[in-house]
């Protein structure tokens, strides 16, 4: 590395170089840059803008100047940086949707709450507001201190001196090096009222700062829906964040009709983004209760939803936004700034307030000694001016004769330097009685405020006395409408608004499409029996399943497991679908023994091809995972063959013996999992099917096109675990009773 001071090179590690630099790097970052100062709320940009333009004279009452001038002189004079990112401080000074209390007035386009942005800064003008000329109250006083400029040819403050709680009611936010910063804005009149409490009660708690400044009050409304203890917990560490609601109301109309209208958004939400994310996730479907979406804004805020049903109730329609919507926002805090010794630090809402007083006791310290010290100088020379009426006739004539007056009157009658150059540059004009008069007024009214800055600067309580009266004039003077009306409204914390699943899911009618190869896909409608369908070749329809998107699925497979699938999340189109298992997650395509709607409440026959089962409640067919649930232990060579409703009292059950078996329902089991007991015994055979009925109608089963009951029973009646009798005659061969019982 070369040392261009010393002329030479010097060997350094490259880390140690790295460090040393991004150290510097991030120390500037963090103090010159991204943190704001607790006394006045600002960060360095901030603060050379409005004393910039307060150097242009450009206050409340003169009139306004090109944009472009003042980033001119801002990045000429203070502030070395690019101009686009000056001009964009400064637009956010003057946005009343982005600054609670703007410090720029701005005439032109400064962009809008919709995200656009402002005009290009030689299109737009700027002056000063009353909040900014308050943030420079007495910075040609002497209030605070002056450092160099970049290039040591100006003086720019230190800090504002800050009559105006800046910080709190404003806010800040910035991303430093390692830190970072997000105050949210207040009410300054709030702000100004829990100053005067801690003023009057220097040991008070933040819950009692709490209870007069309430919370964050943001410039576009909204609603605080945090709980009063979370609030109080945030500003005691300084850390923590704010749930805002959108305001919205319902508007009724005509059959019972209705719309929600949103009259304002939470802070820091463009509005057409919110649009376009609210339209986006209507296009996907993601909000099934949402009709349409209309922004009809003007002026004001007024987005119109309408429901896709008025059965809908609002309440949970808007929660249903809420949840997937930018209509709630967290508002971070995090109160990390630089405290008066420049050192960041994460302040509690008493430290940050006591840090704004105890900065607005120095600068009235300041003042007052400026003050105390122009008088002084004045009062000198008064004395030196009310001598000259006293002893007039001998003043002229060392004035006339002495080739040294200066000295001459100096002598004679004991002046300063500062007296004597006075009275030689007084006007002949002054010499006349009124001017003695007024000169004499003048000493007195002086004399009087003298003893009253000396009484206030050795007297504390004077002090904290006048400060709380400045406080109190602030808060007059911003808590006006319609600048000092709060627009946050405080709420309570929501009561939680139940919104089922079905709820999130557009409710409509369709058929399951599974084919005997395992292939399943959804189609809109319930479809017919008899609809033609396309198949891949070699495959052929297994079931047609009719139910709806809010239904859940069952899907009992060959391996004795249950698996949950949402109808709303099968394939749809035209196409083949997807395999079972992709979406069950089972080895093979075949390996579906059963599909069927779940429905709460009732209970099913699980049985093996080995003729063991038993009964399962349906809750315990659910399954959490995409792997399944085991519900049905199998013994080796022995596959689960069926999952039907038990909603009946008699079970019918026939092996591939061809022998059938009936017996009561009630002599089976109800259990959770397991192997289950034995249905029918066999030798060299196996369960073939089984079917649960009501006795009193009869055992049905479909020959070809036919359906046969058979209600003379009685041959066939017996106990569980027996091995049953051969079947009515023109049972069908297949020993199966319709394949449609196996899936629904």
């Amino acid at each position: 590395m070369h040392d261009s001071s010393a002329g030479q090179r010097v060997d350094v590690r490259l880390a140690d170089a790295l460090s040393e630099r991004y150290l510097a790097y991030a120390l500037s970052t963090i103090m010159s840059r991204s943190l704001p100062d607790v006394r006045d709320g600002l960060k360095p940009v901030h603060r050379r803008l409005v004393y910039a333009m307060h150097q242009l004279k450009l206050d409340p009452g003169a009139g306004f100047k090109k944009c472009a001038r003042v980033v001119g002189d801002v990045i000429g004079k203070y502030h070395p940086h690019g101009d686009a990112a000056v001009y964009e401080a400064l637009v956010r000074l003057a946005q009343d949707f982005a600054a609670r209390y703007p410090l720029v007035e701005g005439q032109g386009n400064f962009g809008n709450i919709d995200g656009d942005n402002a005009a290009a800064m030689r299109y737009t003008e700027a002056r000063l507001t009353a909040v900014a000329q308050a943030m420079l109250e007495g910075i040609d006083e002497d209030a605070v201190d002056f450092r160099a400029t970049y290039d040591n040819e100006e003086h720019e403050p230190v800090v504002l001196p800050a009559a105006f709680p800046n910080l709190l009611a404003n806010g800040a936010a910035g991303i430093a090096v390692g830190m970072a910063t997000s105050i949210p804005p207040h009410n300054a009149a709030e702000v100004c009222a829990a100053a005067l409490h801690l003023i009057r009660h220097p040991d008070a708690d933040t819950a009692a700062l709490v209870a007069i400044m309430k919370g964050p009050d943001f410039p576009t409304g909204g609603l605080l829906i945090e709980p009063p203890e979370a609030i109080v917990a945030a500003y005691v560490s300084g850390r923590g964040s704010f749930r805002v609601r959108a305001t919205w109301t319902v508007e009724r109309g005509k059959h019972g009709t209705w719309q929600v209208v949103v009259t304002e958004i939470p802070y820091q939400v463009a509005k057409a983004r919110l649009i376009e994310q609210i339209a986006q996730l209507l296009e996907e479907r993601k909000l099934p209760l949402l009709g349409d979406v209309r922004d009809e804004s003007t002026e004001q805020v007024r987005l119109v939803l309408e429901p896709k049903s008025r059965a809908v109730e609002p309440a949970v329609l808007m929660e249903t936004l809420f949840r997937a919507t930018a209509l709630e926002s967290r508002i971070p805090l995090n109160m990390n700034v630089l405290d008066a010794t420049r050192t960041p630090r994460v302040m509690g809402l008493r430290d940050v307030l006591r840090a704004w007083l105890d900065h607005r006791h120095a600068v009235l310290e300041r003042r007052s000694r400026h003050r105390l010290a122009a008088i002084l100088r004045r009062l000198e020379i008064l004395d030196g001016y009310l001598l000259v009426f006293l002893n007039l006739d001998e003043v002229i004539r060392i004035i006339r004769e002495e080739d040294a007056p200066r000295e001459a009157l100096m002598a004679r009658f004991r002046l300063t330097e500062t007296q004597a150059d006075a009275i030689l540059n007084m006007r002949l004009r002054s010499l006349r009685r009124l001017e003695e008069m007024e000169l004499r007024r003048e000493h007195a009214a002086l004399t009087d405020e003298r003893a009253a800055l000396e009484a206030l600067l050795t007297d504390g309580f004077r002090r904290w006395a006048r400060i709380a009266e400045e406080i109190a004039a602030t808060q007059a003077r911003f808590a006006a409408a319609p600048l000092g009306t709060r627009r946050t409204a405080i709420g309570a914390a929501p009561e939680p608004v139940a919104v089922t699943e079905e709820a999130l899911v557009e409710r409509e009618p369709i058929t399951v499409v599974l084919s005997e190869k395992g292939w399943m896909r959804a189609l809109r409608g319930h479809l017919a029996g008899d609809v033609d369908l396309r198949f891949k070749e070699g495959d052929r329809l297994r079931t047609l399943l009719a139910c709806e998107t809010t239904d859940r699925l069952v899907l009992f497979a060959t391996n004795g497991r249950a698996y949950t699938l949402s109808a709303a999340d099968l394939p749809r189109g035209r196409g083949d679908g997807q395999p079972v298992r992709l979406l069950a997650g089972l080895a093979n395509e075949d390996d579906v023994a059963a599909l069927f709607v779940w429905r709460a409440g009732g209970r099913f026959l699980v049985a093996s091809t080995g003729g063991r089962g038993f009964l399962v409640a349906a809750d315990q067919l659910l399954a959490e995972k995409r792997t399944g649930k085991q519900v049905l232990n199998l013994r080796p060579g022995e596959e689960a063959l069926l999952c039907v409703p038990a909603d009946g009292d008699h079970l019918a059950v026939v092996g591939t013996n061809r022998k059938l078996l009936i017996f009561p329902l009630d002599q089976v089991p109800e259990m959770t999992r397991g192997a289950g007991v034995i249905l029918q015994k066999y030798r060299d055979a196996g369960l073939a099917d089984a079917r649960i009925f009501r006795r009193e109608d009869g055992l049905s089963w479909r020959l070809g096109e036919k359906t046969r009951t058979e209600t003379d029973l009685a041959a066939w009646l017996g106990h569980r675990g027996q091995a049953g009798r051969a079947p009515p005659a023109g049972f069908p061969r297949s020993n199966r009773f319709s394949l449609a019982d196996r899936m629904h």
